[in-house]
């Protein structure tokens, strides 16, 4: 599998700390703290972030402590409050038995973590069946300096393929692509031959957005074998995506659709809400993005673009051979920690029996709790375990917001009854095996952390400007050498330092 790196490093997911209270949900009358009440079930406290506009009644929740054998706080912190508190909360210790934290590039959070704020749970977590299941390079992805400081929040590894108009196939008797010489034929012709048959030339293949990483460029650099942000030789020396001969190609193939008129002119100033209902609108036919963006294309479209079928597409390559298919992945498919704070977690005991809980959470009993809710009242679901929402509000407002806390969002029998989400789905998780992750993203580089983003943004300025003709390939290598040395060796130096002293013989 591509995405089985044996060198990964510890995970510097990219955000923030969950780390002070707004509210809590009341359960039982226990006090808090992971020690066991005096009839078996565990008291846990969990400090926790809200993405939705309000907390979840109890209704939902009672449930999931019937099936964990626990009584369960949740102190809620809404998304956008998190980073206000962090160093205030992190000064003050007022912190819970489990801490989520997700998108950790804060330095007070990363130091805490080393400095062992919270515990190590690499060594635990074969003792319990679901924990156990987690991967290897899961673990090694959700690490730091090769320390395991919590349980990975696992996400999908690699969302992104093609979304194609499958009418307009049809009609104009194409087959689905395989390749992208293939795809580039598609965009062709739904830019030539009006594919919508209305008499007039007004459609383009591709429909795309300012967005070098979700948009359309990424998925396409992977079919042309670029690596996912940075590469690492056997000797660990490391190389940034943009000096491959895979992101070459892409620029090459995207200015091709840009000169063709293959592409909406504007992509390089579109946003990803006009995208879409660009696309709806009829205006296009090929989308490359999250797969489950399908679903959204097409509620987009009703009304608009009633005949609209839509075929997704997720094992493109630029040679044709099975042997290549590779999709970048978002996050290495980690969406944070569910960090154990050894202050709130006193000892071994304890710890073994908040792992016990995250464990129990992971069981499909508890996935389906906090995805659809209670069976009969929030949802209906069939001999095959496809699920129908009976009332969207009272979901959205029961359930919804335990969707962020699930430690595992795939991999359940329960799924949604919806074709075409069923089928993204299936997509989404056959990608895995090809999945590229990147190497660097569980190591930690100052300069990067400091001035990367800024750096970068040299990288993105100049790739737009090969692709939309206004410099050649030597311009492009100019501008990545003024990236090195505006900062990019010193990146590169902290990387491969960081990897040898964490894989280094």
């Amino acid at each position: 599998m591509k995405r089985n790196l044996a060198k990964l490093a510890a995970l510097t997911l990219c955000g923030s700390l969950l780390l002070s209270a707004c509210g809590g949900t009341k359960s039982g009358s226990h006090q808090t703290g992971s020690s066991g009440a005096d009839d078996g079930r565990a008291s846990i406290s969990w400090l926790n972030i809200l993405q939705t506009a309000s907390p979840p009644t109890d209704t939902v929740l009672n449930k999931i402590e019937e099936a964990t054998n626990a009584d369960i706080k949740f102190s809620w912190i809404p998304d956008a409050s998190k980073e206000e508190r962090l160093n205030t909360s992190l000064a003050s210790g007022s912190l819970a038995d489990i801490v989520t934290l997700t998108m950790l590039d804060n330095s007070s959070v990363r130091n805490a973590l080393k400095a062992g704020v919270f515990w190590d749970v690499g060594s635990y977590l074969d003792e319990f069946p679901n924990l156990a299941a987690i991967s290897q390079d899961m673990r090694n992805s959700a690490s730091i300096e090769g320390k395991l400081y919590g349980v990975p929040l696992q996400k999908q590894i690699a969302r992104n393929g093609v979304v194609i108009r499958k009418d307009w196939l049809d009609k104009l008797g194409l087959p689905v692509p395989k390749t992208t010489d293939e795809l580039m034929e598609v965009a062709k012709a739904f830019t030539e031959q009006d594919p919508d048959g209305n008499g007039v030339k007004d459609t383009t293949g591709f429909m795309d957005r300012s967005d070098l990483v979700f948009g359309a460029f990424k998925t396409l650099s992977s079919y042309f074998g670029t690596p996912s942000v940075w590469s690492v030789s056997e000797d660990g020396k490391v190389t940034p995506e943009f000096e491959s001969e895979g992101y070459i190609k892409t620029m090459d193939y995207m200015k091709e659709l840009y000169d063709n008129g293959y592409i909406n002119q504007d992509f390089a100033v579109t946003a990803k809400t006009d995208q879409q209902q660009n696309f709806a609108q009829g205006k296009a036919g090929i989308y490359v993005g999250a797969l489950f963006d399908s679903k959204n294309l097409l509620n987009l479209a009703a009304g608009i673009q009633d005949d609209m079928e839509l075929i997704m597409v997720n094992g493109i390559t630029s040679t044709g051979k099975e042997s290549d298919r590779a999709i970048w992945s978002t996050s290495n498919g980690v969406g944070g920690l569910l960090a154990f704070p050894k202050s709130e977690v006193k000892d071994e005991e304890e710890l073994k029996r908040v792992l016990k809980f995250v464990n129990d959470l992971m069981s499909e009993e508890v996935y389906a709790l906090m995805t659809y809710g209670i069976e009969d009242v929030h949802y209906t679901v069939d001999e095959n375990k496809a699920v129908t929402i009976k009332d969207t509000s009272l979901w959205q407002q029961e359930v919804q917001p335990f969707a962020g806390s699930r430690p595992k969002e795939s991999g359940f029998e329960i799924h949604d009854s919806d074709p075409l989400r069923t089928e993204a789905n299936r997509l989404i998780e056959e990608n895995e095996t090809f999945a590229v992750l990147n190497p660097m993203y569980s190591l930690e580089s100052p300069m990067n952390s400091s001035q990367g983003s800024e750096l970068q943004k040299t990288i993105t300025d100049a790739t737009y400007k090969y692709i939309l003709g206004k410099t050649d390939l030597d311009g492009f290598k100019k501008a990545v050498e003024s990236w090195r040395k505006a900062g990019g060796d010193t990146i590169i130096a902290e990387y491969e330092a960081a990897y040898d002293a964490v894989y280094g013989k």
